[in-house]
């Protein structure tokens, strides 16, 4: 049950309104409920700017070719297992992961390996790409077949073999993340729908258009990693999503959608883990520690679909929006296509265009070419114009003590900057600075619009580097 600030962390209790909210406060506060706890929500209000959010993806045209980084995961980088000159067809494995850190590559497109780069233009890094040449055929490999399972082991190698990572962005092997050692009690699988970022609506489409594979998904990792309940976690502003979903689960025990209010920075793992059961994470922490996974619904929609039919991680949503985009929507374009493609089925960029973004426009990351490709990753591409790209003026910190107030992990921004800017690597460690999640929060709440973030990021390293954490 929900309201603006406080809700009860029961999770077969649905959305009330404030009324209701404020009747079940007089019963707890007299005794009369003793069952429920009451606490405060964590997250702003932001715009939301769905604007695509009843945009039904569309397939764009095959790129002419695809580039396909090594490195599209967290962890160990994929080991290429094509040469130049080879023909290779959709789905088929390409670079096998690199150990349990790891993820394999599979062709997007069909055609010919043109090259193989050794240069990661979006972070300036040397790694590994491989670059293939579309036939225009898009033949299939003829080897997918969908996977054989009948224990807890084959299901994760076979998440593995789906080559799926995190699709929420942080883009951490999934079978990595699902197996969990021998002495943890898995009390919650959270599946994060929530999307609280502004614009983004990859993953509301998917709950929408593909709500089957997200409940099918749930139905697997119930029965091969037994957790006590699975709640599929979505905020109140995706009502056919919720309904969709809340038809699927209605007859599945320990399954249900879990309605939260709608607020940034709702998605974050673990304050969606606080949100949803009132666990803390401890610093330092994984979140099976308390009892507890959190997994993106588009990455379960994934998986679940590898399973039924053999094609792995070949394509992906996206959405395209922003001010300089002429025509926002949805669309599916397979891992590694230029972004330029993308925008140009979208009606191409307006002519002031400024800044463009992988991600949202809170934790997004800048790209520097439109000539970089699509990855696993990215859920979202937006485009802005020059007022929406300009950068606010800075002025002196007030005190106001707003960055404080609403950092999601009880941080404070203020007295960070103050400490970074003496690089008092001790200080910024009594700090807890290492708790950030990088939301942009506090910069996005602070009237002297300082960069508080990047500040943050920075004094993080620093504590890094001094060797303190």
């Amino acid at each position: 049950m929900v309201s603006k600030s406080i809700y009860f962390i029961k999770p077969e209790n649905p959305v009330i309104d404030k009324r209701q909210m404020e009747l079940y406060t007089i019963l707890i506060l007299t005794g009369r409920i003793g069952q429920l706890i009451l606490k405060k929500i964590i997250g702003i209000n932001t715009p939301a700017h769905k604007n695509t959010a009843t945009s039904v993806p569309i397939q764009i045209p095959t790129p002419s070719f695809v580039i396909l980084p090594m490195s599209m995961h967290s962890g160990n980088p994929a080991k290429p297992l094509v040469a130049p000159g080879d023909k290779v067809k959709i789905g088929q494995l390409i670079a096998e992961k690199d150990g349990n850190v790891s993820s394999p590559v599979h062709a997007s497109i069909s055609g010919t390996v043109k090259s193989i780069n050794d240069y990661n233009e979006l972070t300036g890094k040397k790694e590994i790409s491989i670059i293939i040449e579309s036939d225009d055929e898009n033949s299939v490999f003829e080897g997918l077949k969908p996977p054989s399972i009948n224990n807890t082991i084959e299901f994760l190698n076979t998440v593995a073999d789906s080559g799926v990572v995190g699709l929420g962005g942080a883009g951490y092997p999934t079978a990595s993340k699902l197996s969990l050692k021998d002495d943890i009690k898995l009390d919650y699988m959270l599946i994060n729908g929530a999307e609280c970022e502004p614009f983004i609506t990859s993953d509301t489409r998917i709950m929408v258009d593909e709500a089957e594979f997200v409940f099918k998904g749930a139905v697997l990792m119930k029965e091969y990693l037994k957790p006590k309940k699975t709640l599929i976690c979505i905020e109140n502003n995706k009502q056919e999503a919720i309904k969709k979903l809340q038809n699927l689960c209605r007859n599945t025990e320990n399954i249900d959608v879990f309605i939260l209010p709608s607020k940034y920075p709702q998605g974050e793992r673990k304050i969606l883990v606080y949100n949803v059961t009132g666990r803390i994470v401890p610093e330092g922490a994984r979140l099976p520690d308390v009892g507890c996974v959190v997994i993106n619904c588009s990455t379960v929609a994934v998986f679940a679909k590898y399973i039924e039919t053999g094609m792995p991680l070949v394509s992906r949503i996206v959405t395209v929006d922003g001010s300089a985009v002429r025509e926002p929507k949805n669309v599916i374009a397979p891992i590694g296509t230029p972004i330029k493609e993308l925008f140009n089925f979208c009606g191409g960029l307006k002519d002031d265009v400024k800044k463009i973004l992988m991600g949202g426009p809170m934790m997004g990351i800048t790209v520097p070419s439109l000539d970089l490709p699509l990855l696993k990753v990215t859920n979202a591409l937006l485009a802005f114009n020059d007022r929406d790209s300009r950068l606010p003026v800075q002025t002196p910190c007030i005190k106001c003590g707003r960055c404080i107030d609403n950092c999601p992990m009880r941080l404070m921004p203020s007295f960070i900057d103050e400490a970074y800017a003496k690089k008092d690597a001790e200080l910024l460690n009594k700090y807890n600075v290492n708790l950030c999640v990088e939301c942009s929060t506090c910069a996005y709440v602070c009237p002297a619009k300082k960069p508080l973030e990047h500040i943050l990021i920075l004094s993080r390293n620093m504590v890094w580097e001094a060797g303190l954490k």
